[in-house]
């Protein structure tokens, strides 16, 4: 996060703008002079210095973007088909196991393909077979993100599992840990901004949108249960629909997943880029 420092040098004060960046496993620290006083329109300075040191970061986006358009193009459809049936199963296993799924990884591959139910409670079977048919169902049908939307997929796979719940808003108070998300009778209004800066950052680069999309969906937390798996369903359907490559948010490494929760918007965009840029350095170069 960028910070105000200030430095002494004899009897003058000067003041810096300075933030530190991580360029592979090396921190740097970049600053702007401000001068012997705080600049009055600090804020405006803040923000382009910001702008400024994301541009490598966009610029490597780019790149990956670009690249994975490239490759997906040239592969026949049924390639395509089958690619998106691996990411299905991939996503369905760990996006279900960072709930508390039994399901394992070849047990949702036999799930989904081999249609095998293992020795394993129904709730779990069910939930994975709902959540990998939403989510290749939402991936050829492009339509605007709203409140419908999102309601509409927690009640596709909840509904067989959840039934009291599936498909609406929560009407009571709930804690995640030592958290405790908004009022209830707040999550209509929040649900709404949220929609409203979704549609109007379709500008801002998607990668970027889609952590802060997710960061505002999970602290809000609008659903009694599912709210991770629908908010990892919504940051892939920006990037999706946006030409980028999903990402999915592994169960072995959960704990950095939790622990860029627990930050700040700004910690989690920062957290989530740096995965992201992670998972796709091939396409990268």
């Amino acid at each position: 996060m960028v910070s105000i420092k200030k430095k002494v040098r004899g009897k003058k004060e000067y003041y810096y703008l300075e933030q530190s960046i991580r360029d592979g496993r090396r921190i740097i620290k970049k600053e702007v002079y401000l001068g012997t006083e705080i600049p009055y329109d600090i804020d405006s300075i803040k923000a382009k210095f910001e702008k400024e040191l994301k541009l490598p970061l966009y610029e490597k986006l780019d790149k990956i973007k670009k690249n994975f358009q490239a490759e997906w193009k040239k592969l026949p459809k049924s390639a395509r088909e089958r690619e998106l049936d691996e990411i299905a199963i991939a996503f369905t296993y760990n996006t279900n196991a960072l709930e508390g799924s039994t399901i394992t990884l070849e047990e949702t591959r036999e799930i989904l393909q081999d249609k095998i139910a293992p020795n394993k409670p129904l709730r779990d079977i069910k939930e994975t077979e709902a959540h990998a048919k939403i989510f290749l169902e939402m991936l050829q049908k492009k339509e605007n993100i709203s409140n419908e939307l999102i309601l509409e997929w927690h009640k596709k796979i909840f509904g067989q599992t959840k039934q009291d719940i599936a498909g609406k808003y929560r009407e009571y108070l709930v804690h995640v840990g030592s958290y405790y998300p908004p009022d209830w009778q707040d999550i209509e209004k929040m649900m709404g901004e949220l929609i409203v800066f979704i549609n109007k950052n379709k500008k801002m680069n998607s990668v970027e949108l889609s952590a802060r999309a997710h960061y505002k969906f999970e602290k809000t937390h609008p659903f009694g249960d599912g709210n991770g798996r629908i908010g990892r369903l919504l940051m892939n359907y920006i990037l999706w629909y946006d030409n980028y490559p999903m990402l999915i948010i592994e169960y072995k490494k959960r704990r950095s997943y939790y622990k860029a929760l627990q930050k700040d918007e700004e910690g989690f965009v920062s957290y989530f880029i740096r995965r992201y840029l992670a998972v796709h350095k091939s396409k990268i170069d």
